[in-house]
């Protein structure tokens, strides 16, 4: 299930592009099906031994080339372990909502794009987030250690973009399907097993056959509902072409 749209991120072949944020690679592993090498950053050590395992397996069954880089690196959004400029593509899905200090990410972002680079930051769109975090407290930040510490709307992406150096360009929500599902979990509990309520548990199964079969009803009340309801967006920027050389990195 896909986020960031590809073409928006004008993602070519032989880029090389970091994953921030990657989990366990849904954004990775289609970067590495268009020709792109691809870094992947996470707190998170499990995700990463996940990617490097699954990633060889992918690579053996013919889906990507073996000659592709994939370099699983446990890293900081605040502070990254990578040198100036050295991505032609980034995506951070789902990161900055859990970041205190997202402007020193922001500026990472900067720092480690290439002029005339582009990303995609994606985040919980905020009437679907608004109503999560007044259904249940237990669904943020402080509640949940490491939870999400603040709802973003557009404007507000949009000027810490430009605040780092960036320029914004085009936007859109995706997965619209997916917001009833988290406000039914917050409704019930979002810390409850999914198979605790019928509901719940009869909604996952809706969502997961819907990823895999793509339906075109489904696909097209997606696409309809998006820019209502879209549990996520999507806002894309690039670096200017003329921007200085040399790091930005917060002290």
């Amino acid at each position: 299930m896909l986020t960031v749209d590809y073409d928006r991120l004008e993602l070519r072949a032989g880029d090389t592009l970091l994953d921030l944020g990657c989990g366990f690679g849904r954004h990775t592993y289609e970067a590495l099906a268009r020709g792109a090498h691809v870094v992947q950053c996470d707190m998170a050590m499990p995700e990463l031994a996940n990617i490097r395992d699954t990633s060889k397996l992918l690579a053996e069954e013919g889906m990507f080339s073996g000659d592709l880089l994939v370099a699983p690196v446990q890293g900081d959004a605040t502070r990254l372990p990578f040198d100036d400029e050295s991505f032609e593509r980034i995506i951070a899905s789902e990161v900055f909502e859990h970041i205190p200090d997202d402007e020193a990410a922001y500026s990472e972002l900067m720092r480690l794009l290439r002029p005339g680079g582009t990303v995609a930051v994606t985040i919980p769109a905020w009437l679907p987030e608004q109503i999560c975090w007044k259904l249940s407290d237990d669904y943020h930040a402080p509640a949940v250690e490491g939870g999400h510490v603040r709802i973003y709307t557009k404007k507000e992406v949009r000027s810490k973009m430009t605040a780092a150096g960036l320029v914004p360009g085009k936007s859109h929500h995706a997965h619209s399907l997916h917001s009833p599902y988290w406000w039914l979990r917050c409704a019930v509990g979002p810390n409850r097993e999914i198979d605790d309520n019928r509901l719940v548990k009869t909604y996952h199964r809706f969502l997961e056959w819907d990823i895999v079969k793509k339906p075109f009803l489904t696909r097209a009340a997606d696409k309809v509902l998006n820019p209502v309801i879209g549990k996520s967006l999507v806002v894309y920027a690039t670096k200017p072409v003329n921007a200085a050389v040399g790091s930005t990195r917060a002290a």
